[in-house]
């Protein structure tokens, strides 16, 4: 699969970008993922309407971090499915 990986560490600074810039960077007509450990909420106005983020959606959970990161979704294997089920 051909993807495009973008590393956003500032939104404030990518949305203060005209929409042509914004949106040769997203692809305009591309299903996107987004990889957040962190509430999803927040990256739904990058992916759009039929992109998926895979996030931190409730809180509360206690184990050693690699456990949480199973437990909510952060695997190679998710993200992989995830992505296969937006180009299906």
């Amino acid at each position: 699969i051909a993807v495009r990986v973008v590393s956003m560490p500032c939104t404030n600074v990518f949305d203060r970008q005209d929409k042509a810039y914004r949106l040769s960077v997203l692809g305009a007509h591309l299903p996107r993922v987004a990889i957040e450990a962190a509430h999803p909420d927040f990256w739904r106005k990058y992916v759009g309407l039929h992109g998926a983020v895979i996030g931190i959606d409730r809180f509360g959970e206690s184990a050693p971090a690699n456990q949480l990161f199973d437990l909510f979704g952060f695997t190679v294997a998710n993200v992989v499915s995830t992505t296969k089920a937006l180009l299906s």
